[in-house]
């Protein structure tokens, strides 16, 4: 299911939990919030969603793919990006 877009700073402030075998229905509806606005964006997390669970779905090329409680294990050297967020104005 298609989900709005939260847009409360508030909210996308706190902290996420773990997800559990139970969330997997956001998994859906994160894919298919992220198919409807993939003209304008390569990645969702569930809070972009109303849901406060560590998931997120990353469009690469023509796959979706879902990280349920991702871990960044590593990290390198700094890379010099611009971001902009469905759920927050500006770059």
């Amino acid at each position: 299911m298609i989900r709005q877009i939260v847009k409360d700073p508030l909210f996308l402030q706190q902290k996420s939990d773990p997800a559990t075998e139970a969330d997997k229905q956001v998994i859906v509806d994160l894919i298919d919030t992220l198919n409807a606005n993939m003209d304008r964006c390569v990645g969702m997390a569930a809070n972009m969603i109303g849901v406060r669970k560590q998931i997120i779905v990353v469009a690469v090329g023509p796959f979706v793919i879902p990280m349920v409680n991702p871990v960044i294990i590593k990290k390198s050297e700094k890379y010099e990006t611009e971001e902009s967020c469905l759920s927050l104005e500006g770059v």
